[in-house]
């Protein structure tokens, strides 16, 4: 298999059962929805995926159980969202070793690093490992920047190839394609700037409702990559109010509540979260019963064109 930085790659949720296990079946479920409808890699572990109440072991499981039901046909990718430096080498080599086939680095976690910190966290990582990795850029809600000029410094390690891009400034990739060409591949990470980023030019998309409606995310991809933008915008506008919900606090209840909606998921969270409750809890399942009863037939995107 030829690891490449482009297409769909599902932010996957941890699923739970009631009694605060991992619930594999139902994960296994979502895992072949996602294969079937042609996404191009799974991102285990990230935020979305209740990243920071998850033990080591049960990385290792994810990634065990995921490299299955992938079966050498698409990469799996390991997040690292660590709080020091030596803690996130360790579960760098520990996903390396579970056979993870890359790597989505995350900055340092509850503590706001300078630029040459964050740069120097990165780069220590990367020479401990041989695999791929993805630089995740999002000031928003980890309140760093990971500048142009930090780029050209973390360029300079072979396997830092990729930016998962949540800006949330399109202009940004603009910039960073300017300045790097095709030597940095950039995977959209903001669900309702989507298909805006994918007609600038990025090579993916990291995202996240793709976690219940795989193949209407795979559609609209597939579509703006293959020259028919106005049909890509078709279905994106439908599938709007649903991305809004992956930019809250919540976004994984959100999600969760979707995946159930659409039979591949549950609503268990772990705790600290908790279940969306009251008038919150049925706007958003609103949203989500009104985009199921318009729910568009799509074309057969499967067997499109795409361009690079």
């Amino acid at each position: 298999m030829k690891f490449e930085w482009k297409g769909v790659m599902p932010a996957i949720t941890t699923k739970f059962t009631e009694k605060d296990t991992l619930d594999m079946p139902m994960f296994l479920k979502n895992i072949e929805a996602q294969i079937e409808a042609g996404v191009s890699g799974i991102v285990l572990g990230g935020s979305l995926g209740e990243a920071s109440t998850l033990t080591r072991e049960e990385k290792k499981v994810l990634i065990r159980e995921t490299l299955g039901a992938a079966n050498g046909k698409i990469p799996v990718v390991m997040t690292i969202a660590e709080q020091t430096t030596a803690t996130a080498i360790e579960v760098a080599r520990e996903s390396q070793e579970a056979g993870a086939d890359g790597l989505m680095v995350l900055p340092p976690m509850r503590y706001k690093s300078t630029d040459l910190e964050t740069v120097t966290y990165f780069k220590d990582i990367a020479s401990q490992t041989d695999l791929p990795i993805m630089i995740y850029n999002n000031p928003v809600d980890y309140k760093i920047e990971v500048t142009v000029k930090m780029f050209q410094e973390l360029m300079e390690m072979e396997n830092i190839g990729a930016v998962k891009e949540s800006t949330r400034d399109i202009i940004n990739i603009g910039r960073l394609r300017n300045q790097f060409g095709n030597d940095l591949k950039i995977l959209t990470g903001v669900d309702p700037l989507a298909l805006e980023s994918l007609l600038a030019g990025v090579d993916g998309w990291v995202a996240g409702l793709v976690c219940a409606f795989p193949r209407e995310t795979v559609a609209i991809y597939k579509l703006a990559k293959a020259g028919r933008a106005q049909e890509a915008l078709e279905i994106y506008r439908w599938f709007l109010p649903l991305l809004e919900l992956d930019i809250s606090p919540q976004l994984v209840q959100n999600i969760k509540l979707a995946e159930v909606a659409t039979g591949i998921g549950t609503e268990y969270v772990r705790k600290p979260r908790l279940p969306l409750q009251g008038n919150e809890r049925q706007r958003v399942l609103k949203v989500i019963e009104d985009s199921l009863k318009t729910r568009p037939e799509l074309p057969d995107y499967k067997n499109l064109t795409t361009m690079a």
